[in-house]
């Protein structure tokens, strides 16, 4: 078990090493892109002759693309990356004195504050909609793409905020927990025919095994394997998913798989997370590209902005279209497709001035001040809070009158959590001493982006 004695190792010294991974930042710049490229393609809103209006998801309807879908499906990407960066972040965390409430505090604002204000926003603007008599299943279509990035948000929300206790057990029995995680998945997967509602555990089960790669990886456990042991292990993780879609245990198509997630998304976890690896060196050279880089740190700095904001953007242009006399193409005609630069562009500039209004909301998580003694009940009835409406969202979709109901959640949870308090004294609730010295070890600088980054 030497990778584990080397995590342990890497969780000593956690607190004089806070330094990015630029492969890390370039992988989720990767992925990111693929997501807003992805739904440029993907949606494409129908108005009927009766007045109708439908959304249909034009790349689902191309034979080609289901293959294709096994390497452009980069949803399990993101909670391998989230592992390694919430790993990492808990561990420094940890070593300067910091505790899994304080850890739960920093990733809740990190993430729900971009969020309040999308639903801030969005609830008004579809309510003022509806009052000025515009099509009420325009309206919805308008909600339903605030909805898709919800959904994320709340899976990813809840795999960060397992870290700490994922972490322990990780570092005590690492295979056992992960054998765990993966028996749930199976587990839950042969039960979901006969209990449908019961699928939805697999948001937890899947992605917290999919983050345990991470952990994995932060460890060093891949470092040391070799490119052809690497290739093996995409190789056999590829083949057993062949394998059980093909015999028709599960769908072939990555997007069927992905809501609720099964064990197909862990097998592509899998496969990424050994192909992160096997791709490391050339993508540590392309970060010595120096205007590589610029792009990858100004879109890193607001990914979950442009993250929860693309597709509203995107879902509320082209809805809006439908009731203008622009021209509209058929989905799938060569017209569609040869739009679809245009559709691109568009988004990008809708999202300039939101990144402007909205991005600072993604740096260093600061807000109304509350009683330190009060954080833990705070940060737990902020989960509750926030939780209620994202799980409504994902399960039974999103309205207008829902958004109303999330955003209130949120703005409560932004004040219930407070700010990151920086004690320029010792603190009595942090019982941590330095080298003996009797003085309490302070939360992370306030610079320090590392420790905030989901």
């Amino acid at each position: 078990m030497g990778f584990l004695r080397q995590g342990k190792a890497a969780a000593g010294q956690a607190a004089g090493s806070a330094r990015r991974d630029p492969v890390i930042d370039i992988a989720r710049f990767f992925c990111l892109t693929l997501v807003v490229l992805s739904h440029c393609m993907m949606v494409s809103p129908v108005l009927h002759a009766d007045g109708t209006v439908t959304q249909e998801n034009t790349l689902m309807e191309q034979r080609w693309f289901e293959p294709v879908l096994w390497a452009l499906q980069v949803m399990p990407l993101f909670f391998v990356l989230g592992g390694i960066t919430g790993l990492e972040s808990w561990r420094r965390l940890r070593a300067r004195g910091g505790t899994g409430v304080d850890y739960a505090q920093l990733r809740l604002l990190r993430l729900i504050r971009p969020a309040t204000a999308l639903l801030a926003v969005m609830f008004p603007g579809l309510f003022a909609a509806q009052l000025l008599g515009v099509h009420p299943q325009v309206v919805q279509l308008m909600a339903t793409g605030a909805g898709m990035p919800l959904w994320f948000l709340a899976a990813y929300l809840a795999a960060q905020l397992s870290v700490p206790l994922l972490a322990r057990l990780h570092e005590h029995a690492p295979w056992l927990t992960l054998a765990v995680l993966v028996a749930a998945v199976i587990a839950v997967d042969s039960l979901r025919g006969a209990f449908p509602l019961i699928a939805s555990l697999n948001m937890v089960f899947v992605w917290c095994a999919v983050q345990q790669f991470g952990f994995f990886i932060a460890d060093g456990f891949l470092a040391g394997r070799s490119s052809g042991w690497l290739v093996g292990l995409v190789a056999g993780s590829n083949l057993l998913l062949g394998l059980i879609t093909g015999a028709g245990v599960y769908s072939g198509n990555m997007i069927v798989n992905l809501n609720p997630p099964n064990l197909c998304m862990l097998l592509l976890g899998l496969s990424q997370a050994a192909t992160l690896q096997l791709l490391r060196p050339g993508v540590a050279w392309l970060a010595r590209v120096r205007w590589v880089m610029w792009m990858v740190a100004a879109a890193g700095r607001r990914s979950m902005t442009i993250y929860l904001w693309h597709l509203p953007l995107l879902v509320a242009m082209t809805g809006l279209l439908l009731l203008s006399d622009f021209p509209k193409p058929a989905a799938g005609t060569a017209a569609w497709w040869w739009a679809r630069p245009l559709v691109l562009l568009a988004v990008v500039v809708l999202l300039l001035p939101v990144l402007l209004l909205c991005g600072r909301l993604e740096e260093r998580p600061t807000a109304a001040v509350h009683a330190r003694g009060r954080a833990p009940a705070a940060v737990v009835t902020a989960g509750v809070v926030v939780f209620i409406p994202m799980l409504d969202a994902a399960l039974n979709g999103l309205n207008v009158a829902l958004l109303g109901g999330g955003a209130a959640c949120f703005m409560l949870a932004v004040l219930l959590l407070g700010r990151v308090v920086e004690p320029s004294q010792p603190s009595p609730s942090r019982p941590e001493t330095e080298a003996g010295q009797g003085r309490a070890l302070p939360l992370p600088e306030a610079g320090l982006r590392a420790n905030v980054e989901s």
